[in-house]
């Protein structure tokens, strides 16, 4: 399968799409330092189709304030322990927030906050898989792929501010 990839701005920033027939494969932060180059076997699609085209139609849905949930076929690549967790975050509701140690114990690894934090951290989906929405246990925000600003912006979105 063919990996196909498209830019598009945000009001978060630039972010690179990329998904095949299997679904949607990585959603990054295009303008953050330490951005990737998509692999030289991706291809570019001049006229986006099938998944890649619906993760930037409903990604501009959501940014304008007209979309709650995504429904998108998701491809995401981890361990089992990592795919656990991104099953968890892709059940956080628009507009909430839990803690990093509600995260492991929805996963049913509740001994295992840190682990869950980590694995969070490694979401190749941020926005459609939610990880803007797991806070530090006292409520702060704590680190996310498009920066604290981002992840504030996220949530205040969901919150209608």
């Amino acid at each position: 399968m063919t990996v196909e990839f498209a830019r598009t701005s945000s009001p978060i920033g630039p972010l690179l799409v990329a998904a095949d027939e299997a679904g949607v494969r990585l959603i990054e932060f295009a303008g953050r330092p330490g951005a990737t180059a998509p692999p030289r076997e991706w291809r570019r699609a001049p006229q986006p189709r099938g998944p890649l085209r619906a993760t930037l139609v409903q990604l501009a849905e959501y940014f304008a304030g007209r979309r709650r949930t995504f429904d998108l076929p998701l491809a995401p690549e981890g361990t089992p322990f990592q795919l656990a967790i991104w099953r968890a975050v892709a059940r956080i509701p628009y507009g909430t927030t839990i803690t990093y140690a509600e995260l492991a114990r929805r996963a049913g690894r509740p001994a295992a906050p840190r682990a869950a934090g980590a694995a969070n951290g490694q979401n190749p989906l941020p926005i459609v898989v939610p990880c803007h929405r797991v806070v530090g246990s006292d409520g702060a925000l704590r680190g996310f792929g498009g920066g604290l600003p981002a992840k504030a912006a996220l949530l205040a979105l969901e919150r209608g501010r």
